[in-house]
């Protein structure tokens, strides 16, 4: 069987396989649509997650469009990304690896789907320039507009041609301006633009809705500075991909991609972008990011609006047991020890032997928090990692208590190693096994970590729709008649002490349907780059 051609195809294998909801009933975009989504990220196995099509949109202001929104179809589940790569979920590696040994290079067509409709010059606003489009709030809550979450950024690198391709996020702030969202200057186009800038000049781009699989497969991958992505896209395909020279940039597009967006990412100016409900788990902060302005417009007669699940990081629960005597370790240190902020506490059990503990605090100070991981280690030294974490926390979730291990805490500061007498003969970790005998076990020194995984100061939100949204899409989801679901904590976005009247504002706004809003504000905040 031959690559899919486009984005279409892949959704026909999607839903050949089981792995598509079509979702017929009227969703706002602003408010209900990623929540719907985002339910099954939080209360769904891995296996049963499925990519949706939304076949009636609307926005909070009544608006109907005539445009389907596809989400989670590139990488929902390994099994959907697996059926966008052509192989088992086991041999995506290795296809990866192949495609960018043998890369094919792409081929120059002379017209293509994605020209069908063209809207530039005076016509560029015809169709209400990026307005045409429902691209959907991901973040209902805290985000502070429309954000393209699976745009395909291309741009050239003055010095040598080699075109790059890359995803990064596109913050909606007029009909004819988006923001970027490089992440690391290092990333190609961030390459681009510098060297854009250190000759006065703006960086031609094009941003890319909906393709063959591959090229959002390549997009996200960390290739080497200089390959040209296409290359691999068509290494993944076995075949080249076909592109269209663009309207009026000096850029080549996908030729079978449902929209392209060309423009200029000015170097003279800089203005804010964000907040955005990250996939670390945070609401991202606003940042200081050149802008795009569109000057031409082209897409297919009847195109389909794609978008990525970002947010509150998905992820299937691990098997689990709980530590047998977890409440014998919450009574030490809530009641015999009078540790009053001490929440809850979990022991998670591999192949019967606890290994890893977590307490929950209330917010306190950071030397009460190291007594009750001292005290913990003095009382249970079985234990290996003794962790603090916050309220906001779930404890019986190794997901949300890793994301606290990874996103909250510095090492140099936050982890302590104590060093303790081996207590159990049966761990071949302290000494070689056929060395030791249980008679050397008390001479044997071993050791655990303690950890405060609490939040020093305060954080963004938690990058989830807020309750009032969440509900809203449970409702709905249920109506539906979808799988049942064993929604995990946190399911809806939590305020952490980072958030101020402003964006609150925004957010609620774009919820409204005032969806430039945060663009008009920012370009009032312009500086030079």
């Amino acid at each position: 069987m031959a690559y899919y051609k486009d984005f279409r195809e892949h959704l026909k294998a999607l839903e050949t396989q089981g792995k598509l909801t079509r979702i017929k009933r009227q969703v706002n975009k602003d408010t209900q649509l990623h929540p719907l989504v985002r339910l099954q990220f939080r209360g769904l196995p891995e296996d049963e997650r499925t990519a949706f099509l939304f076949e009636n949109v609307i926005d909070s202001n009544g608006r109907k469009y005539d445009i389907p929104v596809a989400v989670a179809a590139l990488a929902g589940s390994s099994q959907i990304y697996a059926i966008g790569m052509m192989c088992q979920p086991e041999e995506v590696s290795a296809k990866l690896t192949q495609a960018e040994l043998h890369p094919v290079a792409p081929r120059i067509v002379n017209r293509g789907p994605v020209q069908e409709e063209v809207h530039l010059g005076d016509k560029l606003l015809e169709h209400g320039g990026l307005g045409e489009f429902p691209i959907p709030v991901t973040t209902p809550g805290y985000d502070a507009a429309t954000y393209m979450t699976a745009p395909y950024w291309i741009s050239k690198d003055p010095d040598s041609s080699v075109p790059n391709l890359g995803m990064y996020r596109a913050m909606v702030k007029s009909p004819t301006r988006t923001g970027v969202m490089f992440m690391s200057q290092t990333q190609g186009s961030a390459i681009h633009w510098r060297k854009c800038k250190e000759r006065g000049i703006p960086l031609e781009a094009a941003i890319v809705v909906g393709g063959p699989p591959s090229l959002g497969y390549v997009a996200v991958s960390k290739l080497p500075i200089g390959l040209n992505e296409f290359n691999v896209a068509g290494g993944i395909a076995g075949e080249a991909l076909e592109m269209v020279k663009c309207k009026t940039v000096d850029l080549e597009v996908p030729a079978h991609a449902e929209i392209v967006i060309e423009g200029e990412l000015t170097t003279q100016e800089l203005e804010p972008e964000a907040p955005f409900g990250e996939a670390l788990g945070f609401v991202g902060s606003t940042e200081i990011m050149p802008y795009f302005t569109v000057k031409c417009i082209t897409h297919r007669r009847k195109p389909i609006w794609v978008a990525t699940v970002s947010q509150y990081p998905p992820s299937e629960s691990s098997k689990i047991r709980q530590f047998a005597n977890e409440g014998t370790v919450y009574k030490h240190l809530k009641y015999d020890l009078k540790m009053d902020y001490v929440v809850a506490v979990t022991c998670f059990d591999a192949l019967g032997s606890s290994r890893m503990l977590i307490i929950k605090v209330k917010k306190t100070e950071p030397a009460k928090v190291w007594q009750t991981l001292e005290a913990t280690a003095r009382r249970f030294a079985l234990a290996k990692i003794i962790m603090a974490v916050d309220e906001d926390v779930n404890v019986r979730d190794l997901e949300s208590v890793n994301l606290a291990l990874c996103m909250r805490t510095q090492p140099h500061r936050d982890f302590r190693i104590v060093k303790v007498p081996a207590s159990s003969g049966m761990d071949f970790s302290v000494s070689d096994p056929a060395k030791a005998t249980h008679t050397d076990e008390a001479a044997l020194e071993a050791s655990l970590v303690l950890i405060d995984a609490t939040m020093k100061w305060p954080f963004p939100p938690l990058s989830l729709p807020q309750k009032e949204f969440m509900d809203e899409a449970l409702r709905i989801w249920q109506e539906e008649g979808l799988p049942q679901l064993k929604l995990r904590e946190p399911w809806w976005g939590v305020d952490l002490g980072f958030w101020d009247e402003e964006k609150e504002e925004l957010a609620k706004a774009v919820t409204e349907g005032q969806h430039y809003k945060a663009g008009e504000l920012y370009a009032q905040r312009r500086r030079p780059a």
